[in-house]
């Protein structure tokens, strides 16, 4: 059996790989043992083991959810189900509770013939690389039965409780009277909670993509399509556009003149709000190698730094955590705001912060979205079938080494793997679009000879 956590939980293609339901099973059956070895080493606690279970739209969801709650049952670890919810409000609940463990089945943005499991500890955050090495042990041994079962409750008032949270507790003071809104929801796990928060603080709300089927997960729509977007707002007149992804972590706009908004102008337009209230913990913001260079520029002009780690939100959150920082994210909406609640993101959340700028500013989106002036950036996808070190393939080395030459100190070439796809990612900012789509596709072309599938 391979290695089963990657740079974001458990993910493969449902029913098979990491995902077959023996696999799943063996999953929870372990999960549970690591909650009763922890149960023993605190032998004052008289709770009993619980887990929290929450899923996104995919067909295969609830099958994988059964899989895992009886490895977990079999265990004697008591399992709630909250159904459809989105990945922040299974951690918000988790952390808001007395289980043991938060579980997501979804694959986020990914097609619907995939899937995965995320894992959060009894804090909402994920879990730390020590124990997910100590669980990978223990899949590879085998267990024996439990002296009891767990037993199985659903709990029919988690996304309401949710929805509470948001509505009347963290963002009571936004009024959204009049202001009219289009809300994408991916077809995904928000479909139900995202327009009942915003409706119920007064927005005039459409909402488009928020009738799961199983199979229409994120296609043609939500983050990873903001153009779906585009037309709806377009079509509606609105002042602002949100559109969510599958599972409701990250968020991308469109503004009132039909511009897309991603993480980078979210970043920019919370780092210097709070930079302004003086909130911004050391006057920092956190961002991955993929944020663009118009990001970094305009924090900079307001004191601001930017500190960048590897992508994922994993690394940003690491280093929020090390140092205290208020605001980290990716390019991709993924936003982690520290508000003393859990480090993780929140699309919705993170969309409700900006109409708090917004709100406080008097301004339209597009006003505080404009002073990112982004630099051109190219980003092209290649399937790979293995994933060996880039620069130890001489074809694709020189093409790196060709490129970083012509554009000296005026672009950036950034290369990695996917850590859920069998992808390589070439990507390329500079200040001309036409010349950089060139050098990318040089780069991409020789990766495509090298390990193409």
């Amino acid at each position: 059996m391979g290695k089963f956590f990657g740079t974001d939980g458990v993910r493969d293609v449902a029913g098979s790989g990491l995902l077959t339901p023996s696999n799943v099973l063996k999953l929870g059956q372990a999960l549970g043992q690591v909650i009763a070895e922890a149960r023993a080493a605190s032998p004052g606690s008289t709770d009993r083991p619980s887990a929290f279970l929450g899923r996104d739209s995919r067909v295969s969801g609830p099958a994988l959810e059964a899989c895992l709650s009886a490895g977990l049952l079999s265990r004697g670890i008591d399992v709630t189900s909250g159904g459809l919810l989105p990945t922040p409000a299974v951690q918000m609940l988790t952390r808001n509770s007395d289980h043991d463990l938060g579980i997501i089945v979804s694959a986020s943005h990914n097609p619907y013939h995939d899937n995965g499991i995320k894992v959060v500890g009894a804090d909402g955050e994920k879990l730390s690389n020590a124990l997910e090495a100590k669980i990978e042990k223990l899949l590879k041994k085998d267990h024996l039965p439990s002296t009891r079962f767990g037993t199985l409750f659903t709990d029919s008032q988690a996304a309401d409780r949710y929805v509470d949270v948001l509505s009347n507790e963290r963002f009571s003071h936004l009024d959204l009277s009049g202001k009219k809104i289009v809300l994408d929801c991916a077809n995904g796990a928000a479909s139900e909670v995202a327009p009942k928060i915003l409706k119920a603080l007064g927005a005039d709300l459409i909402t488009v993509h928020n009738t799961p089927d199983g199979m229409n997960i994120n296609k043609g729509c939500g983050a990873l399509h903001p153009e779906a977007l585009r037309a709806a707002c377009k079509d509606a007149g609105a002042q602002i556009g949100i559109t969510l992804d599958g599972d409701g972590d990250r968020s991308m706009l469109v503004d009132e003149q039909g511009e897309v908004r991603d993480g980078d102008h979210i970043l920019g337009i919370l780092g210097v709000f709070h930079q302004e209230k003086g909130t911004l913990h050391n006057n920092t913001v956190v961002a991955t190698i993929m944020s663009n260079v118009g990001l970094e520029r305009l924090l900079k002009d307001h004191g601001v730094s930017l500190i960048r780690t590897p992508v994922g939100d994993r690394n940003v959150i690491q280093k929020m955590r090390e140092c205290g920082y208020l605001i980290g994210g990716e390019q991709s909406g993924h936003i982690v705001f520290d508000d003393g609640t859990g480090l993780f993101g929140d699309g919705l959340g993170t969309a409700l912060r900006v109409l708090e700028v917004l709100q406080e500013s008097g301004c339209g989106l597009s006003d505080v979205a404009r002073s990112v002036r982004k630099y051109p950036q190219v980003l092209i996808n290649v399937a790979v079938r293995e994933k060996p070190p880039l620069n130890s393939i001489p074809n694709v080395q020189k093409a790196i080494e060709e490129v970083e030459q012509e554009l000296a100190d005026s672009g950036r070439v950034v290369l990695r793997y996917s850590g859920t796809e069998p992808l390589a990612r070439v990507m390329i900012e500079g200040p001309d679009q036409t010349s950089i789509q060139t050098q990318a596709t040089r780069i991409a072309d020789a990766i495509q000879t090298a390990l193409g599938r």
